[in-house]
């Protein structure tokens, strides 16, 4: 029979699975804001681009919801001290990687949005993966089991 035990985390854990909740909680909205057309998504775009987002595949849609709830439910799973967390992540991360393939190279985002796009995209690779490592790190250091 295996034990496990969890050491108490420190401050900053706590900081960090606050924003990693916060940021998945936004990516939520955004989605949810994208697929019901809502009046403050759809005033964040011009009408070329909404025409764009409108005619996105079904297999980028299925990515972007996969990264984001995936994203929501691995930050739920982290405040709750939780070792799926780590699972969660893995799957939000592959989420994000093909929505951002959707993004940048089959409708040329950059063009259409401008460099914002590469700056977006960026922040989005690199909070996926400082939460999957962040949250490797904190199963290692046994704040979540």
């Amino acid at each position: 029979m295996s034990t496990t035990f969890k050491t108490k985390p420190p401050v900053w854990f706590w900081i960090v699975s606050v924003v990693a909740l916060v940021w998945n909680a936004m990516g939520v909205m955004q989605y949810l804001g994208q697929t019901y057309q809502t009046e403050s998504f759809k005033s964040q775009y011009t009408n070329e681009q909404l025409e764009i987002i409108s005619n996105t595949p079904a297999w980028a849609i299925a990515a972007f919801a996969i990264a984001v709830f995936g994203g929501m439910l691995a930050s739920i799973a982290l405040v709750l001290r939780k070792k799926a967390a780590y699972p969660l992540f893995v799957i939000s991360l592959a989420g994000v990687v093909i929505q951002m393939i959707h993004n940048l190279f089959v409708v040329n985002s950059v063009d259409i949005y401008g460099p914002f796009a590469v700056i977006m995209t960026g922040m989005i690779i690199v909070f996926s993966l400082l939460f999957l490592w962040f949250t490797k790190k904190a199963i290692a250091n046994h704040w979540i089991s």
